[in-house]
């Protein structure tokens, strides 16, 4: 297996393959919103999604950018995700609409689930692979590694992996993209690409 593309988005700013993108500091929450207008994408469905599935587009846009994967086809990839604190920041939200403002929000409620970004992802590039979302105290290079292998022995050829999590104004996602060829990829290798 092999590295296709990586991307780490955080507070320090946006590194692709592990080459610095663009530095900020987070100020304003309009970050991402910037970042998808920087990038002329024209999807207005981004608008509607919460901060997890936001970073995950803006990623794995990115890593397009740089990287094809149209040569897969629609069920050769699946989608390996975790964080540490589900979707809590959008449970917060979805629990003060209905609690200070009276009215439940729907288009909130749908992404109280974490694993709605896998969807839109899936959704985004009609991907019909196998698709999963983890909830784990830390990202686990380890963890990673046995489930990509698990899915290439399923029959995946691809695995778009992510540690995606925002939580008390902390917000942290790392993708990457791991191809099923020969050979392999070390724990070590991954700690490297997500402490860019």
């Amino acid at each position: 297996m092999k590295i296709l593309a990586s991307c780490k988005i955080s507070d320090q700013g946006i590194y692709l393959n592990g080459e610095v993108q663009q530095k900020y500091t987070k100020e304003t929450d309009n970050w991402k919103k910037d970042v998808y207008s920087k990038m002329k994408l024209d999807y207005p469905k981004f608008y509607k999604m919460d901060a997890l599935a936001k970073m995950a587009f803006l990623g794995f846009e990115l890593m397009e950018s740089v990287s094809s994967f149209e040569h897969f086809e629609d069920n050769d990839v699946a989608l390996l995700f975790a964080n540490r604190n589900s979707s809590y920041d959008t449970d917060l939200r979805f629990i003060e609409s209905y609690t200070e403002k009276g009215s439940p929000g729907p288009s909130l409620f749908v992404y109280t689930l974490p694993n709605i970004l896998t969807g839109e992802l899936a959704i985004r590039k009609k991907w019909f692979g196998e698709n999963i979302f983890f909830i784990q105290e830390n990202f686990d290079p380890e963890f990673f590694i046995d489930q990509i292998n698990f899915y290439f022995r399923k029959g995946s050829k691809a695995c778009l992996c992510g540690w995606v999590d925002s939580a008390n104004d902390k917000e942290e996602c790392f993708l990457f993209v791991v191809e099923k060829t020969d050979g392999e990829i070390t724990a070590e290798e991954l700690k490297k690409y997500y402490k860019q």
